[in-house]
């Protein structure tokens, strides 16, 4: 009979074994789901790690892509992070994603078709500011009436599409574009694109602001104050409160920063890579960074390394999908895998399996 042991303390040796068991075993039941659809399994998996870095008929454009997709990724997540340590749970990234990317757009169509180099300046701003003003929706819920934040922020997702779509059928729609949805191509414009800073690397400032979120955070929370109350306040509320660290103050900032770069990210997306806004702009970046940060073991190395890793599966599958034609939905469920066999696996870093009946003291 086994039976679950809580462990006096979590394992370091698990804590740090279960990011690589999970990849391996996503591997293996991500290889049986392809099987069963019909495809050579090893093929499949060796399409979606190895061939976008290392086929020469693909890496030259896929290795830049891989920047280019986990730039997105890495500055949500960082963002996510930070609240969850402290056990503030925003599950909206992708909702403040959204409305980030609308407020820079927005603010660089406004001076069409100026090319002032302060404009792209504005739109960071204006994107960063948007999405931290819809993740104090419910941070001012939370703090104010007790809400639960998982709930708000994941609704709010649903009304910043309905937003999203508003503003791609009416009032950021191309007045030039014949009546098709979208707005005009940001990254088509001096002014507002955020292009390639070095040719072919896939590096923007979407990238540089996902290196930036990384050291920042590192030192946050390893160095600072600030980082030790999130740390505390995680690990031990009540011994955090008797530290004096007020929960209304770390609420609001952990959200505020969290949809801040979330909203950063949607501005970089938007102006760079997406180049407009569509009904179809939002791709899940919010909702995959949840993985990453969790992949990551909600550390900023991790999370940088994690962000590589969920951006190769991305372009893998999209190969996989064009050479091998395995539905979108596949490969979907094959990154949902990730974060189901990680979440899993965690069970161990606290506990203990034992085998036979439990003795009465």
């Amino acid at each position: 009979m086994f039976r679950l042991e809580k462990r006096p303390m979590p394992s370091r040796v698990w804590i740090l074994a279960t990011p690589v068991i999970a990849v391996i075993l996503t591997m293996i039941a991500g290889g049986i789901m392809f099987a069963i659809l019909g495809q050579d399994p090893v093929e499949a998996i060796r399409i979606i790690f190895l061939d976008p870095l290392f086929d020469e008929r693909f890496a030259s454009f896929s290795r830049p892509q891989l920047l280019v997709k986990a730039g997105p990724l890495i500055l949500i997540a960082i963002g996510l992070a930070l609240g969850f340590r402290a056990g503030i749970w925003n599950i909206g990234a992708e909702g403040q994603y959204i409305i980030g990317a609308i407020c820079g757009a927005a603010f660089g169509l406004a001076f069409y078709p100026s090319e002032n180099p302060l404009i792209f300046p504005g739109m960071v701003l204006a994107g960063l500011f948007g999405g931290w003003a819809w993740a104090m929706i419910p941070a001012v819920l939370r703090t104010r009436f007790r809400t639960n934040e998982i709930l708000v922020s994941l609704l709010l997702v649903y009304v910043a599409e309905a937003i999203l779509a508003s503003a791609a059928t009416g009032f950021l729609r191309n007045p030039d574009g014949r009546g098709f949805p979208g707005s005009r191509n940001l990254s088509q414009h001096p002014g507002t694109d955020n292009l390639e800073l070095i040719a072919g690397t896939g590096m923007h400032w979407g990238v540089v602001a996902a290196f930036i979120a990384v050291i920042f955070s590192y030192v946050l929370l390893n160095r600072h104050l600030m980082g030790y109350q999130i740390k505390l306040a995680g690990q031990a509320p009540r011994a955090a409160k008797f530290a004096g660290v007020n929960p209304t103050r770390l609420i609001v900032l952990c959200l505020g920063v969290s949809g801040a770069l979330a909203g950063m990210a949607g501005l970089f997306e938007v102006a760079g890579p997406a180049g407009q806004i569509s009904i179809d702009f939002n791709v899940g970046y919010g909702f995959t960074a949840i993985i990453v940060a969790f992949l990551g073991r909600l550390h900023p190395v991790g999370i940088l390394l994690a962000g590589l890793l969920m951006a190769l599966t991305y372009i893998g599958g999209e190969l996989a999908q064009l050479m091998l034609g395995i539905p979108a939905s596949a490969i979907q469920a094959f990154q949902g895998m990730l974060l189901f066999f990680l979440l899993a696996l965690d069970v161990l870093s606290n506990y203990r399996v034992r085998i036979g009946r439990e003795v009465a003291a």
